[in-house]
């Protein structure tokens, strides 16, 4: 496969399946499973993986532009410098990843699952992490600048050096206990 455009799977399952350097516009992928699958730089635009899932997929230097990914759930697998770019990634389960090369700017991420993951140096700016699970989560020098944080616990996630504005630390500060002024 070396581009798809606009095409559409329902409860498909791709197996060992080298999609690295595809090319994908507005492609939708529904109920699908992805076992083995090589991802590796390939770059999807507009396109939707709705409650899929991926088992031990390879990320490395993909890139997802204004995607949807609701629902998904991923289990295992490589992410060293994905970047996400816009798009819809709440209720997305990516318990103990190891996104510390990943990006991801101006993408929603409300209710995703990154309970135990590993996200020390990446970065999440401008991301709605509203009602996300972090427990666990390491975010240690993380850039979570212009990030929501109002639903973070800073008790339950290592934030040791990240980088926030201002308005963020206040928020901190408040989840923390402090009175401001």
């Amino acid at each position: 496969m070396n581009e798809l455009v606009g095409a559409t799977f329902e409860r498909t399952e791709f197996v060992d399946v080298d999609m690295a350097d595809l090319l994908n516009r507005g492609s939708t992928f529904r109920e699908c499973v992805f076992r083995g699958v090589e991802f590796n730089s390939s770059t999807h635009t507009e396109a939707a993986f709705l409650n899929c899932t991926f088992v031990r997929c390879e990320f490395f230097d993909a890139t997802f532009t204004d995607c949807k990914l609701v629902g998904s759930t991923f289990d295992g697998g490589s992410f060293d410098v994905l970047r996400v770019s816009g798009g819809d990634w709440s209720f997305t389960g990516m318990p103990g990843a190891d996104l510390r090369r990943a990006s991801f700017s101006g993408v929603r991420l409300h209710d995703v699952d990154l309970s135990g993951a590993k996200c020390a140096g990446a970065a999440f700016t401008e991301v709605d992490l509203s009602d996300a699970w972090l427990h666990g989560a390491d975010f240690s020098g993380a850039d979570l600048r212009g990030a929501d944080l109002s639903g973070v616990d800073p008790t339950s996630v290592t934030l040791t050096g990240a980088r926030i504005e201002p308005e963020q630390a206040v928020t901190i500060a408040l989840a923390l206990g402090f009175r401001i002024g």
